[in-house]
């Protein structure tokens, strides 16, 4: 059956399309009254761009590298959507185009490379249960990789029999991440994935050069981008990834549940689809015809979520309106300011790498011999800042991560509180 015969007869065509006129493609556009960027008044600008956000007066919030506070146009969006689609009771799937292409442009991708998924985790499950991987075959990840980026292959490992090799992040040196790579690749490596920003300290890897020495040794490179996203100003195209997988809802300040995965075109149908339904084909019959639809939305399937996508979308407009590059700048320079002021602090360990090619708007810090639960609990309970303990691979320390919305004496503060726990520890 066609695709276009089967969209006519649940009765989505000439609504859909007209749902995705004017009134409802405004709502991803953003807006936000943010006065003119001039480096003079700087503070004025930032401070309107704090305004779009409605956080607790009473809390101090340092963790969106967890879960990313949404601006209002954020909100605004996704509530103007439920009701129009409400409304004129439609499923919105129409409105997924012009989201699709908003999301493509800001990642430096085509609109067909594109799909969206829940997370990242999504995300990394699709490629890893997606690539033809056989008992024997060999993948590659990084020690510091989250349980959502780690667990989808570990799943093939129980599944098929591929073998996990895994390399501990190097913090000294982008050359050396590179080279313990290398040293692990074999004959039967199939795939390698890494962190663009690990979660645990926050190590900005070399992506673009572990793409090419991939695609050098005719390997799969797929990138867990969920730190990156909206933290770092990047171009998939230019970094030559194979796979790229995020989440909306940390950096980009975009609505839970929303996800992105990105599949190079030239690769796109070495990834079989684990999951399919309604709109992941676009011909298929009951004598076993089935072709899948073009590019990566084959990996969508059944009625979604429109508003959380168009609000997706309006988040990402919101950036580019702030200026990616000033977002980046913003949140590094704030994480500068804490590393700066812990580094003093005697009896404090800074676990993120001091050279700013190797970090971004994420520090993790420890108190040797402290856990990590006492250190986030007295940051929390007696200062009000919402930080994140850290307890992967072994370690006993908490996060911070500094965005837009952060201000340099909310950095101030937790310097402060940090050197008070000190000293009474």
């Amino acid at each position: 059956m066609p695709r276009k015969t089967f969209l006519r007869q649940i009765g989505w065509g000439t609504l859909g399309v007209a749902l995705a006129g004017d009134r409802l493609a405004a709502a991803m556009t953003s807006e936000a009254k943010l006065p003119v960027f001039e480096p003079s008044r700087s503070d004025q600008f930032w401070r309107a761009v704090r305004g779009q956000y409605e956080l607790a007066a009473d809390l101090t919030y340092l963790n969106t590298g967890g879960l990313g506070p949404s601006p209002r146009v954020v909100g605004e969006a996704f509530a103007s959507t439920t009701r129009s689609l409400q409304g004129r009771l439609d499923t919105g799937h129409a409105l997924f185009d012009e989201a699709r292409r908003v999301v493509a442009d800001f990642f430096g991708a085509a609109p067909d490379e594109v799909c969206f998924t829940r997370n990242t985790t999504e995300g990394n499950s699709i490629v890893a249960a997606g690539l033809d991987l056989r008992a024997g075959d060999e993948v590659i990840l990084e020690s510091h990789a989250h349980p959502g980026g780690s667990l989808p292959w570990l799943n093939q490992a129980k599944r098929r029999g591929i073998a996990v090799k895994v390399f501990e992040p190097d913090p000294s040196s982008p050359t050396g991440n590179l080279e313990r790579i290398r040293a692990l690749i074999r004959s039967r490596t199939r795939a390698v994935q890494v962190s663009h920003v690990t979660a645990p300290t926050g190590i900005l890897m070399p992506v673009r050069e572990i793409a090419a020495l991939a695609r050098e040794q005719s390997i799969w490179f797929h990138v867990d981008g969920a730190q990156s996203s909206g933290m770092v100003p990047f171009s998939l195209r230019e970094i030559g990834c194979d796979s790229f997988a995020t989440s909306g809802h940390k950096w980009l300040g975009g609505p839970r549940e929303t996800g992105v995965l990105f599949i190079r075109r030239e690769r796109n149908d070495e990834v079989s689809p684990a999951h399919v339904g309604a709109y992941s084909s676009c011909d298929f019959d009951f004598d076993g015809r089935l072709t899948y639809a073009d590019g990566a939305r084959r990996h969508e399937y059944g009625t979604r979520n429109a508003a959380s996508v168009v609000a997706l979308a309006a988040a990402i407009r919101f950036q580019q309106e702030v200026g990616r590059t000033r977002v980046a700048d913003c949140g590094a320079s704030l994480a500068q300011r804490v590393q700066a002021g812990l580094a003093p602090i005697r009896g404090v360990e800074i676990l993120t790498p001091a050279s700013p090619q190797m970090r971004a708007a994420m520090t993790t810090f420890a108190v040797p011999g402290v856990e990590a639960a006492r250190l986030f609990g007295y940051l929390m309970e007696h200062h009000a800042l919402r930080c994140r303990p850290v307890t992967e691979t072994g370690l006993q320390a908490v996060r911070v991560s500094t965005h837009v919305f952060n201000t340099p004496a909310e950095c101030d503060r937790l310097i402060a509180a940090v050197r008070d726990f000190v000293r009474a520890t």
